[in-house]
């Protein structure tokens, strides 16, 4: 087996295996926001509200800031 043929099958084997990692990818964030855990649709809008007048788009309790 030479170089080109590894190369071909490192390629095709790389290229799925990013296949996998982005579709899972894409389950999580829309299993997520189905579960209501997190809704990532509102970050897309996070550099158009980011003036210091404009809603946060989490609300973060002191009970979540005293634990970090």
């Amino acid at each position: 087996m030479d170089i080109a043929t590894f190369q071909a099958y490192g390629f095709f084997f790389f290229t799925a295996f990013m296949v996998v990692v982005l579709y899972s990818y894409i389950y999580h964030l829309y299993s997520s926001q189905k579960k209501g855990t997190r809704d990532y649709e509102k970050y897309g809008n996070i550099a158009l509200n980011d003036d210091i007048t404009d809603q946060p788009i989490e609300m973060v309790s002191k009970d979540d800031e005293t634990k970090k």
